[in-house]
């Protein structure tokens, strides 16, 4: 299949304008965005969204989880590829993580609704912008939520009840911004993703496009370290059950476990820490951990996993407390699929883009939906891999080649290449029995 696009009414101008205006909703002074999921920023960024598929003809629908869609409709009743990131980040992240995908599905959707228009070819099947709801999980966990109820990996009214620290639920948090729908999506039989890198190998190699291959495996943890509140100034230290001094030999043995293993096999880190009660001249009774643990190698997890285990009993043992290791989120190393690497090698070899095959080290959408649709999945350069950090930043050129190789790409799927049997989401019988 050589489809190309020939027609274009938006143009790296407009989009860059659009860009523009995103980035600023939960922008910060540092030139980042803080807008994690159903907070106001949140919700404005998708109203301003909204809008955009009004003004552009999609059909605009919200599902039970969050999940926002716009649908491109050219064959009435036809299935959907469905195209998307988040638009959601973390506390003072970058404007590139997720919401590039978005607005570059958004656009590369419209260039390719022109060349239908115009007679450039005919589709099979019909396209639809998604922004997945809460894929950070910086705000609830776990992360990738609203790609993970729609594909049935995570029940509704599990993800419904899950709360923030501040003991909001996301169904509260969904109806204070407007988004906790009651839309069912069309059948779908493929999917496409775009993001920024979040690593430095493409910039590198002087390299454009990124076609990724596999994804790492991960193993994610909860970690609850008990121990017992006392007066740090009255408490003999031999007496102490100090659950934060635990949490500190915790934190260092997440980074020490990486030097067993040869460099690059491993990442692992602490993201998040809470100490309980957190109060001056108190010793802390309680602390709170997540751990992320990736690797190429399934192996290599493992090993950690029983390294960090002893290691665990160890430190119980010389502070006193207790720990508890609960699993978070997991998943494998799982390819995505060849054809769709070999279509997106091809269009981006006919649009004269330099391209590689990659692996994506970070979790995206996408790994949840290659599982259930034949899926493409697709990097552009991040400026010294800077990611979730306000200073995360892509050359204007490098998300327009994107765009550009997306809509390609989307042109070739909905004329049958890289598209499987219809799918329908896990939500479709779910909506009279969603929770109030």
């Amino acid at each position: 299949m050589t489809t190309r696009i020939l027609v274009r009414t938006h143009g790296s101008d407009d989009f860059a304008t659009d860009f523009a205006t995103m980035s600023g909703f939960g922008a910060t002074p540092a030139g980042g965005v803080d807008r994690q999921a159903a907070t106001a920023a949140d919700g404005l960024t998708r109203d301003w969204l909204s809008g955009w598929f009004t003004e552009h003809g999609f059909t605009r629908l919200v599902d039970p989880i969050g999940n926002l869609f716009g649908l491109a409709e050219y064959v009435p009743g036809a299935p959907y590829v469905l195209v998307g990131s988040h638009l959601d980040s973390q506390p003072r992240g970058g404007r590139y993580d997720g919401a590039y995908g978005v607005l570059a599905a958004a656009h590369a959707v419209a260039r390719v609704t022109a060349a239908v228009t115009a007679g450039d070819f005919v589709p099979k099947y019909n396209l639809a912008v998604v922004d997945w709801f809460n894929e950070e999980g910086s705000r609830f966990e776990p992360s990738m939520m609203g790609s993970g109820v729609f594909c049935g990996r995570i029940p509704l009214d599990v993800a419904l009840a899950t709360a923030d620290r501040d003991g909001v639920t996301v169904a509260e948090a969904l109806g204070g911004v407007g988004y906790r729908g009651t839309d069912v999506v069309p059948e779908i039989v493929g999917c496409a993703e775009i993001h920024i890198e979040q690593g430095h190998r493409l910039e590198d190699a002087d390299v454009t496009i990124g076609l990724v291959e596999s994804n790492w495996a991960a193993h994610k943890y909860r970690i609850v370290v008990r121990g017992e509140q006392s007066h740090t100034g009255s408490t003999p230290m031999e007496e102490r059950r100090d659950a934060l001094l635990a949490a500190a030999h915790i934190v260092v043995a997440a980074r020490e476990v990486c030097d067993l293993f040869p460099t690059g096999q491993l990442h692992s880190g602490i993201g998040l820490l809470e100490a309980i009660p957190n109060s001056p001249v108190v010793v802390n009774r309680e602390a709170r951990l997540h751990l992320d643990m990736r690797s190429p190698f399934l192996e290599v997890l493992d090993r950690s996993d029983a390294w960090l285990r002893a290691r665990f009993e160890e430190i119980e043992k010389a502070t006193g407390t207790t720990i508890d290791l609960g699993r978070a989120h997991f998943w494998d190393v799982e390819p995505y699929h060849d054809e769709g690497v070999a279509i997106a090698e091809r269009a981006a070899a006919d649009l004269g883009l330099t391209a590689r095959r990659t692996l994506t080290l970070a979790g995206h959408d996408s790994t949840n939906l290659k599982d259930l649709v034949p899926t493409v999945m697709l990097f552009i350069p991040s400026v010294r891999g800077i990611s979730h950090n306000e200073h995360e930043y892509t050359a204007p050129e490098d998300c327009e080649a994107g765009v550009r190789l997306l809509a390609e790409v989307l042109a070739r799927q909905i004329t049958g290449v890289c598209t499987g049997a219809p799918r329908t989401s896990a939500l479709a019988g779910t909506l009279h029995t969603v929770p109030a």
